[in-house]
């Protein structure tokens, strides 16, 4: 019994309260903005060192620090962040929304990792340290007491400003209908602001109050943080008391799943795995709410490529890979042949989320099962059963997430491949009867009849040859009959579903081929490097290669190919420029200002020189007046 008293302190107090707490924050700013913050476990994160900052190294009182740092610093960065970032991204679409808050979050870790040393440690003393009580022989700190307290009066007085107060309820409005809201004489960008205010001071809070039952590490409070999540998600973003409820029962099922469940080799990270089961699991059981259907806006996309041209385009790009195969040096190719294969799994990206407007967070879930593939069925001499081995287990392995995930859409197929990716870092990669004690796998060049591509040189003279035979193939597919049946899905689902569109079929086939591309390019990337390991393949680096497809043009294929050798470039970068430490993770959370500019790349149809073109016809031009086409004529001829 006294342990199973210790096991729900410790799930109160521990893990539910914050995760209550940075819960709340998620909500708050979602509510005020209707953009999903992917970067709340960063500025958490950031809000903690900047309090050990002030009150251990600069020798500050506690409260000093904790009100400089709650109360001043960190609302002035939501409200910047809103004003300068996210503003801007009112009428772009998911994937260019969700990509800003992931370039902040991999901002944040750059930004924490170039002025706090990640190698050294670093602990925050508790509040009141000493001081504790005894309540039915279990012992609670004070500073457990000030979390469970602090999580109870944040969900208290939130819930009574948003709907007891006037600015509050007109902050809630601005998510539903900014311009309705502006009618009422409300300021919908200054209430925007408030609630980013708001969220990051949670933030803060939360990683504050955590920052003193762990270790003072980037990751380790930046992903706790991330495990929120979930309880955001059973309030669907919207309910106050229902996040306060779902974070105390994912904190004490994760307390009780440590102290009661076995620890095998397989689930050797329960306090990874079982919040996002739990997210997983919320997002599939639990009915959708409007949020998720809300505010679906119309992008313009790139001129589709013809037949004729796109060979013509194809034909020229292979014949200067060629020439670049014969100039390139010995060194340069290890780059290369990673940044073709990179790009070649980005191409998954392009079909998902560029034509099917299904945003995915596992791409390189699906690239590590191709190379695992690759490696057990290629064997040491590269057998093509190797390569189909790839691209059937990945394609099986996405036919069966996106089942129960073909009635999601949005923010919630988004977090539901996100649940899936973390859960594929806990129990598939680094568990060693997978990977081997060494956890690291030795994959082949495929061996094919004709020609041999084991050296360099070769080797990226083939992958230039896939990567352009795929991407012709994508063109085809978005010119096809289906191609205009995707977009049409995307545009509008309800009008497609009147139409007679069978949807599930169209979705599922569309996320089974793009795992079945991410598959190939996996093997493809083994081979590259001769080797893989968990490393290539963590959840945090398949948000980045969401953010790099969508800085340069998702819906377009030369933007997956700039974007995959800048992400293989990452790694020289970071190798030959010791100062800032992470240059290329810097580098990348910078890509949220273009994206914010620019939300398609600078491949997707709306170059510089337009964006000034457009401002100037704005600018000097009456209001056009010209009709736009019904969205039911237009989906009537794109149905097909």
């Amino acid at each position: 019994m006294s342990q199973f008293l210790a096991l729900t302190v410790a799930g109160i107090a521990t893990y539910g309260c914050v995760y209550a707490l940075t819960a709340m924050g998620l909500v708050v700013t979602y509510t005020t903005s209707g953009i999903f913050n992917f970067a709340q476990g960063a500025i958490g994160m950031i809000g903690a060192f900047l309090y050990w900052e002030l009150s251990q190294v600069h020798g500050w009182p506690s409260w000093a620090a904790f009100t400089v740092v709650v109360l001043f610093v960190m609302p002035l960065l939501g409200a910047g962040l809103e004003r300068i970032l996210l503003r801007r991204l009112e009428h772009a679409g998911l994937e260019a929304q969700l990509t800003v808050t992931i370039a902040l979050l991999l901002l944040g870790i750059a930004v924490a990792t170039a002025i706090w040393n990640p190698s050294t440690a670093r602990t925050v003393p508790p509040f009141f340290a000493g001081h504790q009580v005894s309540i039915g022989g279990v012992v609670l700190t004070w500073h457990q007491l000030i979390i469970v307290g602090a999580s109870a009066a944040a969900a208290v007085v939130l819930r009574l400003f948003f709907y007891r107060t006037r600015p509050g309820i007109a902050t809630r409005a601005v998510v539903d209908d900014r311009e309705l809201t502006a009618l009422t004489g409300a300021a919908p960008a200054r209430y925007a602001e408030l609630g980013w205010a708001m969220g990051c001071s949670l933030s803060a809070v939360a990683g504050i109050l955590i920052a003193s039952q762990i270790n003072l590490d980037i990751n380790n409070l930046t992903l706790l943080v991330v495990n929120g999540y979930a309880a955001a998600m059973v309030g669907r973003l919207r309910s106050l008391p229902l996040t306060f409820v779902g974070a105390i029962v994912l904190g004490l099922l994760q307390s009780y799943g440590v102290g009661y469940l076995p620890i095998s080799v397989l689930w050797s990270d329960l306090e990874q795995v079982i919040p996002m089961l739990f997210l997983l699991v919320v997002i599939l059981v639990l009915p959708q709410s409007r949020a998720s259907l809300a505010r679906r806006v119309r992008v313009r996309a790139p001129r589709v490529v013809g037949r004729r041209e796109s060979l013509v385009r194809g034909t020229a790009f292979i014949g200067i890979a060629v020439v670049l195969a014969f100039t390139l040096n010995a060194a340069s190719f290890s780059y290369a042949n990673r940044g073709i294969a990179l790009a070649i799994i980005m191409l998954s990206l392009t079909l998902l989320t560029g034509y099917g407007g299904q945003v995915s967070l596992c791409q390189l879930s699906f690239a590590g099962l191709g190379a695992f593939a690759m490696s057990k069925v290629g064997g040491t001499g590269g057998s093509l059963l190797g390569i189909l081995a790839a691209v059937g287990l990945s394609a099986a392995v996405g036919a069966v997430v996106a089942l129960p995930a073909l009635r999601l859409r949005g923010l919630y197929l988004a977090l539901a491949t996100l649940a899936f990716a973390q859960g594929m870092d806990a129990a598939f990669f680094n568990n060693i009867d997978v990977f081997g004690v060494s956890l690291s796998l030795s994959v082949a060049r495929p061996h094919l009849p004709l020609v041999s591509v084991t050296s360099d040189r070769r080797y990226f003279a083939f992958l230039c040859i896939v990567f352009t035979a795929i991407a012709i193939g994508l063109l085809a597919l978005r010119r096809s009959r289906f191609g205009r049946r995707m977009l049409a899905i995307t545009d509008s689902p309800s009008a497609c579903l009147t139409l007679g569109v069978d949807m599930t079929r169209s979705k599922l086939a569309i996320f089974t081929l793009s795992a079945a591309i991410a598959g190939l390019g996996g093997a493809l990337y083994g081979g590259a490097q001769s080797a893989v390991s968990p490393n290539d393949f963590p959840f945090i680096l398949s948000l980045t290669l969401l953010l790099l497809a969508v800085a340069w043009g998702i819906r377009t294929t030369t933007g997956m190919l700039v974007g995959g050798v800048v992400f293989s470039l990452g790694s020289l970068l970071d190798a030959h420029l010791t100062h800032p430490r992470d240059a290329f993770a810097l580098l990348v959370g910078v890509a949220a200002i273009g994206v914010s500019q620019n939300p398609e790349g600078p491949f997707g149809g709306r170059t510089v020189m337009r964006m000034w073109r457009d401002r100037a016809g704005r600018a000097g031009s009456p209001p056009s007046t010209s009709a736009e086409v019904p969205p039911g004529e237009r989906l009537t001829s794109a149905a097909g």
